[in-house]
């Protein structure tokens, strides 16, 4: 609200609501972020424990795989900043973070890894899902959205699809009439989400009626549009980017240079091979599913 006169002024000085919106954007940034409405996230207790039942759903109309592959970079530069980007090497493409990673790693020097190993690269997926069961989300039952998920729950995906033992049969779980519901149970461990508990139900349709699962199929939502262009900066923006992280300008830290602030680097993603680059890969974990974290550190990023 905009004032003319001084009166007009006076008469709202008891009213500041305005002004304690703005402040609760600073103090909780994410709270104001908007959300796609498309997507689905599971709910958490005061503890960190949650429960909700989902179907994986099959390719999405037009498209070949029931899935996506999505790379990022989350980590704190020297100068306190933040980079929190989509790598190029989803689209194999070459990726400057990446390839800084693979500079740190090829030096030999011990500091020189560890960092490297706290700014590397994490992996996400994106699905199209429909809620099953969510109490704490009513409202979302029986809709598609789509569902991140990372490393954990992708593994017990292929463990149904390729099951260990004889007396189990594979399960494609993304398939409409012999898929199987999976049930999504997290717990909070050490200070991390943990779905070790979470697993699949047995093997049922998603719906007796053939023309209901053609109208489900029918509102599953694009997966190319969460690798296409427009989720991506070009090599030279991304670039600019990691140059003011590490080093406030336009010139990057080298790697000497960055090794001497190794407790400046934070946070801890995941990694496999760099395809995309010549140069050694960069290293891998087995730490899993920071979504929340990922998501408020990338309401402090300033650019």
């Amino acid at each position: 609200m905009s004032f003319n006169t001084l009166s007009d002024l006076r008469k709202q000085r008891g009213n500041f609501d305005n002004l304690m919106k703005e402040v609760e954007k600073i103090s909780n940034p994410q709270s104001f972020k908007k959300q796609d409405e498309r997507e689905w996230k599971p709910t958490v207790d005061k503890v960190g424990n949650g429960y909700a039942v989902i179907r994986f759903l099959p390719a999405p109309q037009g498209e070949d795989m029931p899935w996506v592959r999505m790379w990022n970079h989350g980590f704190q530069g020297p100068t306190g900043k933040w980079y929190i980007e989509n790598s190029l090497t989803t689209l194999n493409k070459q990726d400057p973070a990446s390839e800084l990673n693979s500079e740190l790693w090829n030096s030999g020097v011990e500091a020189n890894k560890d960092i490297a190993r706290k700014q590397k690269r994490r992996l996400n997926y994106w699905a199209n899902i429909q809620v099953i069961e969510d109490k704490s989300n009513p409202d979302t039952v029986g809709n598609v959205y789509y569902y991140k998920f990372g490393k954990k729950i992708f593994d017990k995906i292929k463990d149904v699809m390729q099951p260990q033992f004889e007396d189990e049969n594979p399960v494609n779980p993304f398939d409409f009439w012999e898929g199987a519901n999976f049930k999504l149970k997290i717990r909070q461990v050490e200070g991390y989400r943990n779905y070790d508990k979470s697993e699949f139900d047995k093997a049922s349709p998603i719906d007796s009626s053939d023309e209901k699962i053609e109208e489900l199929w029918a509102k599953q939502h694009s997966l190319q549009e969460k690798v296409g262009p427009g989720e991506f900066k070009t090599y030279e923006e991304l670039k600019a980017k990691l140059d003011l992280v590490l080093s406030g300008g336009p010139k990057v830290a080298t790697a000497e240079q960055i090794s001497q602030v190794t407790n400046d680097a934070a946070d801890d993603h995941f990694m496999e091979t760099v395809k995309s680059v010549q140069a050694a890969p960069e290293p891998s974990t087995n730490n899993d599913d920071e979504d929340e974290t990922l998501s408020y550190f990338k309401s402090l990023a300033e650019d």
